[in-house]
Order: C-alpha cells, then structure tokens, then sequence
C-alpha cells in the first residue's frame, strides 16, 4: 500500500499500486466504491502490457483518510488527487475513471492537465441531477440533508443499493459520502461537458451498449470517442473484464 498527504489536516490519500512501467495509470472508482476491487482484474488483464497502476481511493472512500473539514466537492477531490499524482512522481497518465470518478478526473484534467494524458471514462456522470429521492448513480444520497443522511439516511440507501454496492459504500464515510453526491448532482463551473470537450487530449466514453449517453452525438463531434461494450451494465469492468480490457488496448499507449 502506498499513500500521499493531500490537506492541510495531514489526511492521506492511499492506493494500491502494480509494478510496471511508465507512463502510468491510474485508476479511480465511483460513489460509495473503492478501486482495487473494481479493478484489480483489469489492470493485470493478460491483454493489458502490463504498465505502471495505481489503483487509488479518494478521500473519504476505501482505504483513504476521512476528514471532517474537506468539502468533498468534486473540484477538491480533483486538486486532493492531483496532489497525490504530484507526490507518485507521475504526470502525464492515463486516468481510467468509473462513474463519479471520471466527473472527478474530468475536472483533474481540466484543473492539472500536465498531470493527464488520456482520459477514459467509464459510463461516467457527465450532468447535474435534481435531488429526487431516488437517482442513478447517487441511489438518492443527495435528496437528504447531510444530519438526516448521517443519523438515518444512509440506511434507507443501504437497503436500495443491495449487498454488492454496499460492500463497498459502508467504508465511506458518511458525511463524505453525501457531500461528494450532492456535489456530484449540482455538477460543475463551466459544465462537465464544456469542460470535457475543451480538453487537449484523447478522451474515450465508455458506456454499456443498448444504453448510449445523452449527447452522444455532441461528445463525439467534440473529438471524444463513445464506445458501447457488450453484455454489461453500469460497472462495465465488472460485468464483462474481457470486453473492457480489449477496449482498452485500443485506447492506451
């Protein structure tokens, strides 16, 4: 295990990191998510050459610090994660990013771009969401208040996300948990989008295919590739590894 200090607090981000070669990559999990579980057979897939990774948690999440006087905006998980990057000795990588982490690693790349080569996201948020009670993505985390999630909120969600998801959520920390969805349903200055399309550099979407994004068209007339992966749902890596490693191939040096 490897880990930064990334605030002023002395919280450290941490990460699991494979040996192997730059230029690195670095891989970042959804809400409520950890990233070795979701990619560890991926980034040691045999049809991968086999790179540098770091398999890294934000804070509040996994096997990160949790403190009490972060934001958990995802501009400061961005500038949080670039100070670990920072900290590696890595720049110019490939950051493969799952859901509210590619929102995060979009801002990354748009805040740090040194730090970022290639950018894929993997049916990423790319939009703001009313707080309804019920919201892909956030399971309505963001329609409570941060006191009622934290004394009962977060067990009407457990019960909406099922075991799987909540393996992993359980080790977030709750007031990080919801102030990262509620950042993640107001979006971001510019927007997302806007922000996406300005990048410099090669950027791929990753979605499960039969359920293309919104805006599909406009992603792609801004140079970013969108790219259906069969047989999986949300969690694509998951679902079918061997379809997401081979895309892979064609996206990373």
């Amino acid at each position: 295990m490897h880990d930064a200090i990334v605030h002023p607090s002395g919280a450290r981000m941490r990460w699991v990191e494979l040996p192997g070669a730059d230029p690195a990559r670095v891989y970042v999990h959804g809400l409520g998510a950890t990233s070795a579980p979701y990619y560890a057979g991926v980034a040691t897939h045999p049809l991968l050459p086999r790179r540098r990774s770091l398999l890294i948690d934000l804070l509040g999440f996994g096997i990160s610090d949790r403190p009490r006087d972060f934001t958990y905006t995802l501009e400061a998980h961005a500038d949080a994660l670039a100070e670990a990057l920072r900290k590696a000795g890595v720049e110019g990588t490939a950051v493969i990013a799952h859901s509210m982490g590619g929102s995060v690693a979009t801002v990354l790349a748009a805040r740090h771009g040194e730090l970022v080569s290639n950018l894929i996201l993997v049916d990423a948020n790319l939009d703001p969401y009313p707080p309804a009670p019920v919201q892909p993505g956030g399971s309505g985390i963001a329609s409570y208040t941060e006191e009622s999630f934290v004394s009962h909120g977060w067990k009407d969600v457990r019960d909406r996300v099922g075991p799987n998801w909540w393996s992993t959520m359980r080790l977030a920390d709750l007031r990080g948990l919801h102030r990262t969805a509620v950042s993640l349903a107001e979006g971001t200055t510019p927007p997302m989008r806007d922000l996406l399309a300005a990048l410099p550099i090669p950027r791929a979407y990753l979605y499960p295919e039969g359920a293309a994004p919104a805006g599909a068209d406009g992603l792609r007339a801004a140079g970013v590739q969108v790219l259906g992966i069969p047989e999986s749902g949300h969690n694509i890596m998951l679902d079918n590894p061997e379809a997401f490693a081979r895309t892979l191939t064609t996206l990373l040096p």
